[in-house]
């Protein structure tokens, strides 16, 4: 215990005007106390101070000029945090809330969850504070052109493979992809994943985090003696992972009865409409209470997060970070909430994972049960490699059984470090005993 405090001192004392990043590293070391005591050679090579630091800290200008014909400036950064496994691997995120402390939590997050895949990605991540709401398709394009023009240097099918995440879709890869093939000059595909279908692209790339997010969900209430038919859920955020996660809910035989954006949610008791949400959010890129247009018997609520106020079984964050803090964890329990399913990255603050898991409500964490998304970033590569391209039940059959054998793992580490059954334990532990395992066998470095 003294060496995780100690470096946890440290990394505290580094890292001081980011919370986000502090806030996974203890989510993480609370996890690794019993697996740190059995492993003295992870001391002596003094693997979490190692961990905690990137392995590279990329940060660079962005400039582009709007429709007026006037200059704007944004921040790129790539943190390249650990290349144990393989290429580093994780999304781009533009959105204004963006700073360095936010890409080293995802970043952190992404080396346990890749990790947890059984695939050979390392962790990383990257984005900028450029926000793509309200731009013209001209100024996306113009800025995703200048940000390549940059990151380019630092990326490549074999170093490091972006992705999409909050802000970044199949419009800003395209436009990324774009740039990074004229610089250099060759088809190299593999650079980037959620591509097109046209260029490389992977089915059930755009599924994959919602549809993943529910295969463990559906695993892990069936290992606990539940299952998804006929709850009831509620699930944030409206975009990508949120949609498709939706649809598996239909699927398997639960209801979603709402649904939110930035705004507020939107409630139906009927069942939420959710090709009628692709469509608002997705292809008009508009306002989600514009479902009441179509639905008048819905109901729009402002706020956001007054969402978790809703009666439910099941609850599945899937918006942004910290959607979910210790007096909504407490709502939810005191509705019977019985499952909660973290579809963003670090939706559930520390205090609300505690409350849930003392109340006995399920908890699938966000980098076992969000891991779907990068896990088919990876079939995604395989298939550039070979240049061949796999049909949608292979691809879904092979990202099941990736959700499955996470689940798998993770309940079998939580058993074996006394931690019983607690995936979000689990799944800390399973992601960085295979790191672990790597980083000694390279040496020190």
């Amino acid at each position: 215990m003294s060496y995780v405090s100690d470096v946890f001192t440290r990394v505290k004392a580094r890292n001081a005007f980011e919370p986000e990043f502090l806030q996974a590293v203890e989510e993480v070391f609370e996890s690794l106390v019993p697996v740190i005591d059995k492993h003295p050679e992870y001391v002596k090579a003094n693997l979490l101070d190692r961990l905690t630091e990137p392995e590279r800290q990329i940060f660079f200008r962005v400039p582009w000029v709007d429709d007026r014909g006037e200059i704007q400036v944004n921040r790129g950064f790539r943190v390249q945090f650990s290349g144990a496994i393989g290429p580093y691997k994780g999304g781009l995120r533009f959105h204004p809330s963006v700073y360095i402390g936010i890409i080293k939590f995802l970043g952190f997050e992404q080396i346990f969850k890749n990790a947890l895949t059984g695939l050979p990605i390392g962790g990383g991540k990257g984005g900028s504070d450029f926000d793509p709401k309200g731009k013209s398709d001209a100024e996306v394009m113009r800025f995703c052109q200048s940000f390549m023009t940059e990151l380019y240097r630092h990326i490549g099918p074999d170093v490091d493979v972006p992705a999409g995440d909050i802000g970044v879709g199949g419009r800003e890869i395209g436009y990324l992809y774009g740039q990074y093939r004229r610089i250099r000059g060759a088809f190299e595909n593999g650079v980037l994943t959620g591509k097109g279908l046209s260029y490389g692209g992977s089915l059930v790339r755009t599924e994959a985090t919602g549809f993943g997010l529910l295969y463990f969900v559906d695993e892990m209430l069936r290992y606990n003696g539940h299952q998804i038919k006929d709850k009831v859920v509620v699930i944030s955020g409206a975009g990508n992972v949120a949609t498709y996660a939706c649809k598996k809910v239909n699927a398997l035989g639960g209801k979603v009865i709402a649904m939110s954006d930035s705004e507020g949610y939107i409630y139906d008791e009927n069942g939420i409409d959710i090709d009628l949400v692709i469509t608002i959010k997705t292809v008009n890129r508009g306002k989600l209470k514009t479902y009441l247009n179509h639905h008048p018997s819905a109901k729009f609520v402002e706020g956001h997060r007054n969402i978790w106020s809703l009666k439910c079984d099941i609850a599945l964050p899937c918006a942004t970070q910290n959607d979910i803090d210790l007096e909504e964890a407490q709502l939810l329990v005191a509705n019977g909430v019985i499952a909660v399913g973290e579809g963003a990255n670090m939706p559930c603050t520390n205090e609300a994972i505690k409350y849930f898991l003392t109340h006995n409500v399920l908890v699938a964490p966000a980098k076992a049960a969000n891991a779907g998304g990068v896990a088919t970033s990876a079939l995604e590569m395989s298939q550039n490699s070979s240049r061949y391209a796999w049909t949608f039940e292979q691809v879904d059959e092979k990202l099941k059984e990736i959700m499955v054998n996470i689940h798998k793992n993770a309940a079998e580490a939580s058993a074996a470090y006394g931690f019983g059954y607690n995936l979000v334990a689990g799944a800390n532990i399973a992601g960085f005993k295979k790191v672990a395992e790597a980083m000694m066998a390279q040496g020190d470095y």
